[in-house]
Formats: C-alpha cells, sequence, structure tokens
C-alpha cells in the first residue's frame, strides 16, 4: 500500500513536513507542520503551515491526523493552528510526551495548572499501535534517543522518521537534550534497520550536506548501506562514541527555548496576559 507523499520544505528550520494521502478515499494526514516564527520581531505566522492546508484544500482531501513526531526543538509546531483550522483532525503524538512535559514542566516553572499526562493532545500512540488513513494501514514505532517521545509513524511503505534519521550522509539525530541516549537511539534505528530495504523514509531534517540541495526521501536499505553513523555493520559501541562526540561540538538549536515551552503545549501559545500579549519564558543557566 502507498501512499501519496508531497513534502514541504521550512527553510526558516530546515524541516520537512509532509502531507501524506490514501489515493484510494483521499483521507490525508499532515506529519511534522510548522509555524512560522520571527525571534527578533517575537512574531508568529503560519504562512508555511497555510501552504499545506491549500494543498490539502485543492485536491479535495479529509485531514484525519495531525502526527507529530516529537516534541521538536527548532521549530514550533503549527499543529494547534491546524487542529483550529479542521476540527475534525486528530493531533497525536507519542505517550513518551508526558515524560518531556515532567522534565520541562519545573525548567519553566509551568506552575499547577499545566497538566503533564497529555491532555493537551487529542491522543497519545502507544508503541506498536496500529491506525489507518483511509484505508491506508499506519504502525507506531517509538523510536526514543533523540528525545525521550519520539516515534516513527510507518505508512503503507513510508515511514516517517522525525529525528531519528538524517538522509544517508547527513547521520543521524543529536543525543544530548535531557533524556537522550545514544545507546537508545542505537537501539531504535535497528527496529527501523528491521524493516524491509524497499521501506521509503522521509526525514525530519535536512540541511544539505556539502552544499547539495536538501532532499528528504531515502530508503532503508539506503541508510543500512550508507549512513555516515550508523551502517548495518557498525556496533552499538562504535556508534555511541560517534553520536556523543559529534553532540560534544553541537550548539543548542537557536529555537529550543520557545520551541519547547510551545510544543509541549500541541503547539498552543501561552495564554495571554492581564494587557493582552502571549510572553514566552527564557529561562536562565538551565542549559
Amino acid at each position: 500500500m502507498q501512499p501519496k507523499v508531497t513534502p514541504f520544505f521550512h527553510a526558516q528550520s530546515s524541516t520537512w513536513t509532509y502531507l501524506v494521502r490514501d489515493p484510494a478515499t483521499r483521507v490525508a494526514a499532515i506529519v511534522d507542520p510548522c509555524l512560522d516564527f520571527d525571534p527578533k520581531a517575537g512574531r508568529t505566522g503560519t504562512r508555511s503551515a497555510a501552504a499545506v492546508l491549500a494543498a490539502l484544500e485543492s485536491d479535495g482531501l479529509e485531514l484525519a491526523w495531525i502526527l507529530e513526531t516529537h516534541a521538536h526543538a527548532d521549530h514550533l509546531s503549527a499543529g494547534r493552528w491546524l487542529k483550529s483550522q479542521r476540527p475534525q483532525a486528530r493531533l497525536a503524538i507519542g505517550q513518551g510526551i508526558r515524560e518531556v512535559q515532567r522534565t520541562f514542566k519545573p525548567v519553566y516553572n509551568l506552575g499547577a495548572e499545566f497538566a503533564t499526562d497529555g491532555r493537551q493532545f487529542d491522543h497519545l500512540f502507544a508503541d506498536g499501535e496500529e491506525f489507518a488513513i483511509g484505508d491506508l494501514p499506519a504502525r507506531v514505532i517509538a523510536t526514543p534517543g533523540h528525545t525521550n517521545d519520539s516515534v516513527s509513524y510507518l505508512i503503507g511503505d513510508a515511514l516517517f522518521v522525525g529525528d531519528t534519521l538524517f538522509m544517508p550522509d547527513g547521520g543521524s539525530a543529536r543525543c544530548d537534550f535531557p533524556g537522550g541516549s545514544a545507546a537508545r537511539l542505537y537501539q531504535s534505528i535497528q527496529r527501523l534497520y528491521a524493516l524491509p530495504d524497499s521501506t521509503r523514509v522521509y526525514v525530519c531534517h535536512d540541511y544539505g550536506p556539502g552544499g547539495r540541495e536538501v532532499r528528504c526521501e531515502t530508503s532503508i536499505g539506503a541508510q543500512k548501506a550508507g549512513n555516515i553513523h550508523l551502517r548495518a555493520d557498525i556496533p552499538q559501541a562504535e556508534f555511541v562514541r560517534i553520536r556523543e562526540a559529534r553532540d560534544a561540538t553541537l550548539d543548542m538549536p537557536a529555537l529550543i527555548l520557545p520551541a519547547i515551552q510551545v510544543n509541549i503545549r500541541a503547539g498552543e501559545l501561552p495564554e495571554p496576559e492581564s494587557n493582552g500579549v502571549r510572553y514566552l519564558k527564557l529561562p536562565l543557566d538551565r542549559f
């Protein structure tokens, strides 16, 4: 069963958003939508998400799911805005979001009113849970390591891996965020490598290594044969050494502080204060 996949590139954060449709029933899902955000001006926008919605509308598709692979640290989610435009769609993420919410609630001092049971989302997926997009079978594969809540979605023959894997020449996701673990990421990737080599793989980010044009699609076979961090023949200890050495050289993502506090709320911005203005917090000396 092959879904039709339409990618959209969010250049500000080098993020791929996907419109995934069942050609037979014209039912669709959107994976990892981005909210535009100008941190210098403190302005949000919906142009990027609206482009995905316009494609959905022009093709006469019914939006059934808004799927997050994890609470991203590099962009703000447009999941809540899309939900406001298509209330019948279910906004979902993996059950590990509860751990991420518990980790970051004290960092942002969110107070007793902030629930850490994932209720901000319509549905929390369990590992191995099956669902459908029209007639397309879909399955959730928990892939922690980059974050505690990371999941991959296998929809027909298409696998949406979030930040677990990049294109083969880009390697793998960093594991130095709270709750991250290179050993867990290795084990998660082994679960993906057990899928057929022909499985189409869609990454969440691409930074155009070496100056090449950005890409979004590869395959399990290509990853196993040529991923620069984790070919099929690389043992766990070697991967952990490579990954931890690489992580030690990386700066924090530019938008991590605003992004996390929005994304653990399922893309909901903080409530306006008494002057009608919404504010994002900037915790000092916590990372």
